[in-house]
């Protein structure tokens, strides 16, 4: 059968169109005398699949209405197992599914495997975020890169790889360097008085603040940075205790998100190693050296801009450093690909490492992928770290669970403090990050806290509600079995369940588009179509009130599905679904 994905488990869908699409071959080799391998395409539009036929029409020389015709009454002399009929429209030959299609969709789709790979041990993927500095609180930026970061491993995983998460900790250089002089200016030896991390980012705006008159500071920035590498104890001592400071603070709101790590780097352990790999390039002739004394990687025979390496005072930059962790990511999970998970404003960066790498002479550099996405700004406008505009992460989940305990308490006056918070954390985050992840990483997006917790519309509290809403029915029916008593293929299937039957066929290939892709808003605005569809079909049609126990059973089947795939699909893009809304 053509149309197969290894290990994943049973998929309906995937076995029709490759029904389809064998049926369809043979009848144009006898119909028309030539040997092709159709496609079709899954996309609903007047049918469950279609097929054009506009190159096959320009290879036969003739009118694609009449091929679709001719196709159609050919297919319907014997249609192909899981199909009802085709028809021809405007070049296009439509087909649909037949009860037994639908009935297997129904059997298959209610596990919590339905849709997953078996893992694969051998496939070995790493995912590299959300790299902080070290002198400041992670911010809605990070929040960015967090759920797109997590949502491509959790996708990964799913399609049956082996994924890695590291971290690298930017800890050294000039702007930490820039809070440390604040503090040691202004700080009083105080200890936090506030969540770490906001206690140290404090001093980085205190640093932006004071530069402004005082331009000479750039120059005692210089200083502690070189006693900094020279080993200072004093100074080191006050790195240790600010860095200390911030990591703290990153480890809460990392554990507040879920968020775990296979491996945690820091630039402070391997700056010097990577001058190493940069001097060695330069005996092999990989890199220049300037007039000056400056190494460089020489890219312009590549349509990108020459990269500086080493200056010519000899210190590192960030490529120099990229350079020698990419290296030994390689080295110390001998993986077969590397996301890095970055912001847009790094493109020229990463395209620039990649093709270093690659001149260094390793093979896994076309191996190295960059996830790039768009910056996301408040409705105020852009953030600025220096200036104190940026919308800390703490803040941002501060804010989005308070109003989700205001939608919850609008709707259940009741429910107990506890109980309030675990409900009002679990919605609010979901709320959080669907709204952040139904869109295109590529994009730029202004997110809207207000309307990310609405229960209604394009949010994560409508696919949670739906979710609950289907567990709920699932409770009252005290029931839960798939249809006994008659043939799957006997089982007949108004409109509205088969719009959700059709949907949740279509789950397996979601997800996996959704990872190969790593655009996950594709998980998202199937989420809501699913959700759209199983709303219609409840408003329309009693589950529990059912015309007779078979077709009872045959919903609450439907119904256990459309929840199980929900809560799958919402999973993976690390969003949890509450016992109640």
């Amino acid at each position: 059968m053509k149309s197969k994905t290894k290990g994943h488990s049973e998929n309906t869908l995937l076995e029709s169109t490759g029904e389809c699409e064998k049926t369809l071959d043979s009848i144009i080799e006898k119909t028309f005398g030539v040997k092709i391998q159709s496609k079709v395409s899954t996309a609903k539009e007047h049918g469950d699949l279609a097929l054009p036929c506009f190159p096959l029409a320009s290879q036969l020389k003739k009118n694609p209405r009449e091929i679709a015709e001719k196709l159609a009454a050919e297919f319907n002399r014997k249609p192909a197992r899981f199909f009802q009929r085709a028809e021809a429209l405007n070049g296009f030959v439509n087909f649909f599914f037949n009860g037994e299609f639908y009935a297997r969709v129904l059997g298959e789709s209610s596990g919590g495997n339905y849709g997953k790979t078996k893992p694969d041990e051998k496939e070995k993927i790493m995912v590299e975020f959300p790299s902080p500095n070290t002198n400041k609180p992670l911010h809605l930026g990070h929040l960015r890169n967090i759920f797109l970061a997590t949502s491509i491993a959790a996708l990964n995983e799913f399609s049956g790889r082996k994924v890695y998460r590291v971290d690298l900790n930017n800890d050294r250089g000039v702007h930490i360097c820039k809070s440390m002089l604040a503090y040691e200016r202004f700080g009083s030896g105080r200890e936090p008085d506030k969540k770490s991390d906001h206690f140290v980012g404090d001093f980085y705006v205190k640093y932006a603040q004071e530069e402004k008159s005082h331009p000479e500071l750039e120059e005692e920035i210089k200083e502690m940075l070189r006693k900094w590498e020279d080993g200072d104890k004093k100074v080191r001592a006050l790195w240790t205790k600010m860095n200390g400071w911030a990591l703290q603070g990153f480890d809460e709101t990392y554990a507040r998100l879920g968020v775990k790590f296979d491996k945690v780097y820091s630039e402070s352990e391997f700056y010097d190693k990577a001058k190493k790999v940069v001097e060695e390039g330069l005996e092999k002739g990989v890199f220049k050296k300037t007039p000056d004394g400056a190494v460089i990687a020489e890219l312009e025979q590549f349509k990108l801009p020459n990269k500086i390496l080493l200056r010519a005072d000899g210190t590192s930059i960030y490529m120099t450093q990229d350079i020698y962790l990419a290296e030994q990511k390689f080295k110390d999970f001998k993986v077969d690909k590397s996301i890095y998970v970055v912001g847009s404003e790094q493109n020229l960066h990463f395209q620039q490492l990649f093709k270093i790498l690659e001149l260094l002479g390793y093979d896994w550099a076309k191996n190295c992928i960059h996830l790039s996405y768009g910056m996301v700004n408040l409705p105020t406008g852009r953030m600025k770290s220096r200036e104190g505009t940026v919308v800390d992460a703490d803040n941002l989940i501060d804010e989005v669970e308070s109003l989700a305990a205001g939608e919850i308490t609008k709707r259940h006056p009741e429910v107990v403090k506890e109980e309030l918070k675990e409900r009002a954390s679990l919605i609010g985050q979901g709320a959080l990050r669907f709204f952040i992840l139904k869109f295109d990483p590529r994009s730029e997006l202004i997110y809207n806290p207000e309307e990310s917790v609405s229960f209604e519309g394009d949010t994560g509290p409508y696919v949670q509600y739906t979710c609950v809403r289907a567990r709920s029915i699932i409770e009252k029916a005290e029931a839960g079995k798939k249809p006994e008593g008659s043939s799957k293929a006997a089982l007949e299937f108004n409109d509205e369940e088969k719009k959700v039957l059709s949907l949740l066929s279509r789950f397996p290939q979601v997800a996996q588009s959704a990872c190969t892709s790593m655009q996950p808003h594709q998980l998202c605005e199937y989420l809501l179509r699913l959700s759209a569809s199983f709303n219609e079909f409840y408003h329309k049609h009693s589950v529990l009130n059912a015309y007779s126990e078979g077709e009872k059973q045959k919903r609450i089947a439907l119904v256990q599905s459309t929840a199980s795939v929900l809560e799958n699909g919402l999973s993976l893009l690390g969003i949890k679904v509450p016992e109640k809304m």
